[in-house]
């Protein structure tokens, strides 16, 4: 065991310990920077083909013959698949991490790299470490923001629609009365138009009504998810949509508030979706068990579309959504086939908040 010098800020000296010889020159090397690492691996490998080429007995004559020019196609030939080798051994994790990130899709889901040395203190293995502990970060983050996102969106469909229900229906409500006592005072000419009015400040509280009950869905806390998908498909109905086929099977288990939110949510996402865009005359949903997990599908006869879905606020919704319960969205369609949304998600997994 030697000693080493250091020399403090003041001027004073002390003796250190000094790590063994071979143990901090190996410290040093798998520490070491890429940079220092490729450069250490070619000298090695120059080094030694020097040497080899010093200690053998093959000799360069001042006219070269077939021979030594072999002798040095070969060395050559030898050096440079070394070299070759040590460096892939080096260079290849970096190599596999600018694919990866090159490559990583849009909606975050980014597959991980094998790494065959996963306790190594290399550069590479610790490269690859490095990167995954970056998108478990990049992971957490993103599901920590999207669920403070969802829980704002969800707070902010309960305060307009409470507004919604308590402002603007009830003025709804007073003009209605007050239309109603005109009438009784009107002449008999004016009757007809009071009327019109009447049925048309109705038709408005009806329509405040309906949407206060699309952002905020009390029939889902006060019945549960089965009256509330229920009553989803009856609104689409009722409203210039298809008829949507409800099938709920027998003996599904009972779900936390915010995996039921998430159904929901999905399932009215998807139904708008047919109503706009899919021109379909009939729509199936359906809600049963499979395995552990609850499945919900909607299924619809319409024009259905060719090639990768398009990401756009309707489907990431509902992915984020799925994702914050531990679930997944998975849509199929072929052009003049209809559309498949199918909500996955574990029973009795505990939500991470979305609001109340």
């Amino acid at each position: 065991m030697g000693s080493s010098t250091h020399l403090w800020p003041d001027g004073a000296c002390s003796l250190v310990p000094a790590p063994p010889v071979g143990e901090g020159v190996g410290v040093r090397l798998s520490t070491s920077s890429l940079y220092w690492k490729v450069c250490l691996i070619n000298g090695a490998v120059l080094l030694a083909g020097t040497l080899v080429l010093v200690l053998s007995p093959a000799r360069i004559s001042a006219r070269v013959v077939v021979s030594e020019v072999l002798v040095l196609v070969v060395g050559l030939a030898v050096v440079l698949a070394a070299n070759a080798f040590l460096l892939h051994t080096a260079l290849a994790p970096v190599d596999r991490v600018i694919r990866a990130m090159g490559t990583a899709p849009i909606d975050g889901t980014v597959a991980r790299l094998g790494d065959g040395d996963p306790g190594g203190d290399g550069a590479g293995s610790r490269l690859v470490r490095s990167y995954h502990a970056m998108i478990d970060r990049l992971e957490t983050e993103r599901s920590t923001s999207n669920a403070k996102a969802l829980a704002a969106q969800e707070a902010e469909r309960h305060r307009i629609a409470r507004e919604l229900h308590d402002q603007v229906g009830q003025s709804l409500t007073v003009v209605l009365l007050g239309l109603k006592q005109v009438a009784d005072r009107a002449p008999a000419e004016l009757a007809a138009e009071l009327d019109l009015l009447r049925e048309s400040a109705r038709a408005g509280l009806d329509d405040v009504r309906r949407v206060a009950r699309e952002l905020r869905p009390g029939v889902l806390d006060d019945l549960g998810l089965q009256a509330a998908l229920a009553a989803l498909a009856t609104d689409v109905a009722a409203h210039g949509g298809p008829v949507v086929r409800r099938t709920f099977a027998p003996g599904l288990p009972e779900l936390p508030h915010d995996t039921e939110l998430v159904v929901y949510r999905v399932a009215q996402e998807a139904l708008t979706n047919v109503v706009r865009h899919a021109r379909a005359t009939r729509v199936g949903l359906s809600l049963l068990r499979v395995g552990g997990e609850l499945q919900l599908e909607i299924e619809d006869d319409g024009i259905g579309f060719d090639g990768a879905v398009r990401a756009g606020a309707g489907v990431s919704g509902m992915r984020d959504r799925a994702g914050l319960v531990g679930g997944s969205v998975e849509i199929v369609s072929s052009g003049g086939h209809g559309t498949v949304v199918r909500l996955r998600v574990p029973t009795g997994l505990p939500g991470q908040g979305l609001g109340a």
